[in-house]
């Protein structure tokens, strides 16, 4: 049974929270740090500034309620998803799953292209139908207990695609965690998983590197594991003393949001305030804070290591036909596609001049 969802922040949350943001206590930072050990320490106070004192509050949530939102109980979670019908009519279903610390809200840009393309210089033959789930203990969707892994959501999505909504044959498209997401649904699920699209290898085909190329590729993982998988190791192991840190401390969630996006971002060619408006990354945070889901997101990495869903099992292809976009994501240097064909059907291969570990929203 669909219930229709709409996003309403009580006021009274609202003003706790504006109190505990005004009320933080700045630790000591050192002149000329900038992003190197951390969210930048001038970026983190203008950042509350505008969250306190120019966000509108009112349109920030008309934002978050532009399409159409929906909840469902699916295998006893309640889920919530995004839910727009273009001109496809029914015709192209396609789930589109979000990872850590995106949303749901990281695909606002492209639902219109995407769902009503002769809108946007397209024809509308090309239109999908868009399913956009906030994955189990992220933003809206229910925190199970125990913590659901990325091969059980592939399971639930399934189901809100074919059970509850009606769908026969759809499409798939994640990045991050919505990757492995994606992976697991046309690995498990190809009756009815018409192809794949995704933005990152996970997980990875059990074939080990072999190749010059596929080597390199390796020792370039490991070196961005090195600098920027801090955080990953942490998430991956002792996720709970982060949310005794930060668990109700908003201010402490959103620096270490912020400086996810702001080194997965491509910034080559632009600044971090270039590549996302204010609106955007406060947006993102309230899904966070407001929701009370920072623990549970955290726990999306420690169930996935501990199950051992990180790679494909030995001998195991995902055989649905599967599409790789490839951006400038400092987190996942390019695979090579020698290595990628071992674990997945490849038919499409593209690689992007532009654009880091959240496209739809750079």
């Amino acid at each position: 049974m669909l219930t229709p969802f709409q996003v309403a922040w009580p006021e009274a949350e609202l003003r706790r929270l504006r109190k505990r943001v005004c009320q933080y206590r700045f630790p000591r930072s050192y002149a000329g740090d900038g992003w190197r050990y951390g969210c930048d320490a001038d970026f983190l106070r203008s950042f509350c500034t505008s969250w306190v004192d120019a966000h509108d509050w009112a349109a920030a949530t008309e934002r978050l309620n532009r399409f159409p939102q929906f909840t469902a109980e699916v295998q006893g979670i309640r889920l919530h998803f995004v839910h727009v019908v273009g001109e496809a009519a029914g015709r192209r279903p396609l789930l589109i799953s979000h990872g850590w610390p995106g949303s749901h809200r990281e695909f606002w840009k492209v639902v219109e292209p995407l769902a009503f393309p002769s809108r946007h210089a397209g024809q509308a033959e090309d239109a999908f139908d868009l399913v956009i789930p906030s994955l189990p203990g992220f933003g809206f969707s229910e925190q199970s207990d125990p913590p659901v892994d990325s091969k059980r959501t592939a399971a639930l999505f399934h189901e809100l695609m074919t059970n509850v909504l009606g769908y026969a044959r759809f499409h798939a498209h994640g990045g991050d965690w919505g990757a492995q997401v994606t992976a697991f649904l046309g690995l498990n699920h190809p009756k009815h998983v018409a192809g794949i699209h995704m933005t990152m290898l996970y997980p990875f085909p059990a074939a080990a590197p072999q190749t010059a190329e596929e080597l390199a590729w390796a020792a370039a993982m490991r070196d961005m594991e090195a600098k920027l998988c801090g955080y990953s190791h942490l998430q991956n192991s002792k996720p709970q003393s982060l949310a005794w840190a930060a668990g109700d401390n908003p201010v402490g969630q959103a620096a270490w949001i912020l400086e996810r996006f702001h080194d997965w971002a491509d910034l080559r060619e632009r600044s971090f305030e270039e590549a996302f408006t204010m609106e955007e990354l406060i947006d993102t945070v309230m899904i966070y804070v407001m929701t009370g889901v920072f623990y549970s997101s955290l726990r999306f990495y420690s169930t996935d290591i501990e199950r051992g869903l990180d790679w494909l099992p030995q001998g195991i292809k995902v055989e649905v036909p599967t599409a790789f976009t490839w951006f400038n994501d400092p987190l996942q240097p390019h695979p090579p596609r020698s290595l990628v064909v071992k674990g997945y059907n490849v038919v499409r291969w593209t690689e992007m001049a532009r654009g880091g570990h959240f496209p739809a929203l750079e």
